[in-house]
């Protein structure tokens, strides 16, 4: 019994030293930047400037379909899956586009420029600037899954329907954490605004 006890203790100790070394590792990973506009009770307004991406498409559609497949190829590129074997910092959130198709997207270090990055060995994967816009975003917590996301997709839509704000059918899904962190985990549906 005491080595049950012992060893449940040294098993939640390490759970706990990674679990804060993940929180910590969230504040020096570089995040795609914005501007908060506006807040408001359900969501907020925000312009994000011009960025570069690494993307890939996906045939498959949805969450459950699309998020292992396209993280596994856009991690694969940055840890070194290149011409060059060259590893490019992880940046948040990833990003995935709610279409009948998936582009899912990992933001490019500041550092770096189109003609800096080294090609990709796995077709598919494309840079991609996206322009610079304004956003409605809305926020949960938890991991994600489809039924979530399709939930807060559906009250951010009825939230800005209710302030009489317009906006395109550009959704996306942001994800800022690993899988295997288990506290603080945010999750946004943002969508562009006309």
């Amino acid at each position: 019994m005491k080595i049950t006890m012992i060893l449940i203790a040294i098993i939640l100790t390490a759970f706990t030293a990674v679990q804060l070394y993940l929180i910590y590792g969230q504040r020096t990973i570089e995040r795609y930047p914005y501007v908060v506009n506006k807040k408001h009770k359900q969501f907020e307004i925000r312009t994000y400037e011009t960025t570069l991406f690494t993307s890939v498409k996906l045939s498959t559609k949805g969450y459950k379909n699309s998020s292992s497949k396209g993280f596994s190829i856009l991690a694969g590129y940055i840890f070194g899956n290149n011409e060059r074997n060259e590893k490019i910092a992880m940046t948040s959130p990833v990003s995935m586009s709610l279409e009948d198709s998936t582009t899912m997207m990992f933001m490019v270090p500041k550092k770096f420029n189109k003609d800096m990055l080294p090609k990709p060995n796995q077709s598919g994967i494309e840079f991609k600037e996206e322009p610079a816009k304004t956003v409605a975003a809305i926020g949960f917590g938890g991991w994600a899954n489809d039924a979530k996301i399709e939930k807060y997709k559906q009250k951010l839509k009825a939230a800005l329907d209710a302030e009489g704000i317009k906006y395109s059918n550009r959704f996306y899904f942001f994800g800022y954490n690993a899988p295997f962190e288990v506290f603080n985990r945010k999750n946004e549906i943002i969508v562009e605004l006309q």
